[in-house]
């Protein structure tokens, strides 16, 4: 979708961010609309037509990651980034399992927001873009050992790497290696896009791959 066709939706309690990330994007050719939280947001939401969202993560009315559940709960979907300053494994699994295609930590180059907002938008033409079929990832699934299909699943499920660790009685520096391994057996450029697909594989009726 052509970057003229969509308009980009930003949610963020703080004015000066709001601003800023308004005129990075305005100047680099999006239509944007702010939101100064995400009790406004919801309001205007089911009118909103090839739209895509960035929010925050923490914000004092509800988080980045209740935004989207309200989304999802209402059926409305809307392609959704989600930024923070404190961002971890746990908080970015729950993200993607509230629904957004990216997760991104502060500070982060500019590029990189602009990327993600047109994998964002390429979701409101075709569903599957950037997203390999279920039969793929099963198949990349099938290549992992059953340690790296265990280090997988806690990924998944947000624990963090010395939590795996203690969990299989394996050392940290293990653990990354096999997370290293996993994401380049799953063909997956980073965590969110590692998340995605094992869950599209999960919501397809295969719910565990331990």
């Amino acid at each position: 979708m052509a970057i003229n066709d969509y308009t980009v939706h930003l949610v963020d309690d703080e004015e000066t961010v709001r601003q800023s990330l308004a005129f990075l994007l305005t100047m680099s050719g999006f239509t944007v609309r702010v939101h100064e939280s995400a009790t406004i947001f919801l309001l205007v939401a089911p009118t909103i037509r090839n739209g895509c969202l960035i929010t925050d993560l923490r914000m004092p009315d509800m988080s980045g990651v209740e935004l989207l559940r309200h989304l999802q709960a209402a059926d409305l979907h809307i392609p959704s980034i989600v930024i923070t300053g404190h961002g971890d494994v746990p908080m970015a699994v729950e993200a993607m399992k509230a629904g957004a295609l990216d997760f991104i930590e502060k500070p982060f180059e500019d590029e990189q927001l602009i990327e993600a907002i047109k994998r964002a938008a390429s979701e409101l033409t075709d569903t599957t873009d950037g997203l390999d079929d279920i039969s793929t990832i099963q198949a990349r699934l099938k290549e992992l050992t059953d340690r790296e299909r265990q280090v997988l699943s806690g990924v998944v499920e947000g624990h963090a790497n010395k939590t795996i660790a203690y969990d299989l009685n394996i050392s940290p520096r293990t653990v990354e290696v096999h997370r290293a391994n996993v994401m380049a057996k799953m063909k997956a450029k980073n965590l969110p896009e590692l998340v995605r697909m094992t869950l599209s594989v999960r919501h397809d009726g295969e719910t565990d791959f331990k």
